[in-house]
């Protein structure tokens, strides 16, 4: 594709996300569907595209710190920054220890194909650009962050947190539970190996492996067959926590395309009778295939109106363990959805919150005496996570709070401590010490 269709195309692209109408990984999908006849995108442009417009999401304040400088619409200014990110990011090593010094600067290789596209006026815009250094740069325009994040995010991690924001605003791995009702892991870690994927465990997950880069998985047997799922090592824990046993009835209440649910069914050994609500129907319908692939026969998808939906109420006081993956703000996956940062806000989270709050408790009634309640999200903030399970332990006395960290430890995850808050009470991943997306559980008994 030549570079100044492939730019015009990423402009379009960083135009549409930066509406902020709809999740970006939407907006990146709708953009391949309608423009495919008219750019040809193959492999290699799809994910320039893709990745140029998720390097001007984790960047964008430090972009639109620089764009006022250059010339042209400023979508096009966006777009010529990330995509020169993208290529410095996919340079072959040797090529730049190897040229001489003045390759290292930018209209280097690395950017040669970028440049041929631009004007002189854009070219040099953008080796003055790359020829600032980030230490000269405001806080703001280095952590690109929203304000009303920064502060929460500094508070709990301190001296960590440059290393958070790097792990933030950088990509992640790719993670992948084994379904231990028909595989080993070990056997799907040597078949990936003959396919020329080198996986390796996950280091606290018994069912993870983890790859680098992003290889095709749905052309391989062990993906059409079932023996895989893409999931992060932080959702699979979730689902370990939760412990589900053979012949148990479980929930899953919060659903969606049902990732914790096949990891819990395969951990049920396809016995018992496992519950998947949702009160979203067509992130039910995405299940569907999952589950025919997973050979699990004990799951059944049900929508739901709200938590109080009747079907919910029919099973009040008879689960053994309910999962309570609630709605958050998701900031804890910034890593995949940097878009999130700029969608969410101080209000959207007072909302969930109460939505969390609403949800918990009505899962909680579905808990028999004995039974095992967990509440997780994917977000990073207190008020999210420590505040919604604070305030249900003092709500509802029935439920005795369990140490997640001897709980992990009864497992036999290794290190299990080191996955939990420093009174070992509930589970805290953060992407810069776990290297998994930001995760937070709680776990109660039913008395």
């Amino acid at each position: 594709m030549h570079p100044k269709a492939l730019l015009e195309a990423c402009t379009e692209l960083v135009r549409l996300t930066l509406k902020f109408d709809h999740p970006a990984d939407a907006v990146v999908s709708k953009f391949f569907r309608d423009y495919r006849k008219t750019y040809a995108f193959g492999p290699r442009e799809r994910a320039a595209l893709a990745e140029t417009t998720y390097n001007v999401l984790r960047n964008k304040l430090r972009f639109d710190h620089f764009a006022p400088s250059g010339s042209g619409p400023k979508e096009r200014r966006l777009a010529i920054l990330g995509f020169a990110q993208h290529l410095k990011e996919h340079a072959a090593p040797q090529a730049a220890s190897t040229q001489p010094k003045r390759h290292q600067q930018p209209g280097s290789q690395a950017l040669d194909f970028l440049i041929s596209a631009l004007n002189k006026q854009e070219a040099a815009w953008l080796e003055a650009c790359e020829a600032v250094s980030p230490a000269d740069l405001m806080e703001r325009h280095r952590h690109n962050m929203p304000e009303w994040l920064v502060e929460p995010l500094k508070a709990q991690v301190g001296e960590g947190f440059w290393p958070l924001v790097e792990r933030l605003n950088g990509g992640a791995p790719l993670d992948l539970r084994v379904n231990t009702f028909t595989d080993k892991r070990a056997d799907v870690q040597h078949e990936l190996k003959l396919a020329g994927i080198k996986a390796v465990d996950t280091p606290f997950s018994p069912w993870g492996l983890r790859i680098d880069g992003k290889p095709a998985l749905s052309g391989l047997d062990a993906f059409s067959r079932g023996a895989i799922e893409v999931q992060d090592e932080g959702s699979q824990l979730l689902a370990l926590l939760l412990d589900a046993k053979r012949g148990e009835m479980v929930v899953d209440f919060c659903a969606g395309a049902g990732g914790k649910t096949l990891a819990i069914g395969a951990s049920m050994r396809s016995t018992g009778r496992l519950y998947a609500f949702d009160t979203s129907a067509h992130r039910l319908e995405s299940l569907k295939p999952r589950l025919a692939r997973s050979k699990l026969s004990n799951v059944h998808p049900s929508a739901i109106a709200h938590e109080r939906d009747d079907r919910v109420k029919r099973l009040s006081g008879k689960i053994d363990r309910v999962l309570v993956d609630a709605p958050c703000s998701g900031l804890g996956t910034l890593r995949r959805n940097p878009d999130l940062k700029w969608r969410q806000s101080p209000k959207a989270v007072e909302e969930l919150t109460a939505k969390q709050t609403a949800i918990l408790a009505s899962a909680a009634r579905l808990v028999k005496s004995g039974g095992r309640l967990v509440y997780a999200t994917c977000s990073v903030l207190p008020e999210e996570n420590e505040a919604i399970a604070q305030a249900f332990s003092a709500t509802h006395p029935n439920f005795e709070p369990l140490s997640v960290a001897d709980t992990l430890t009864e497992l036999k995850v290794a290190n299990a401590a080191a996955l939990c808050t420093p009174d070992g009470l509930y589970l805290r991943l953060w992407p810069h010490i776990h290297a998994t997306d930001g995760f937070f559980a709680a776990v109660w008994v039913a008395k």
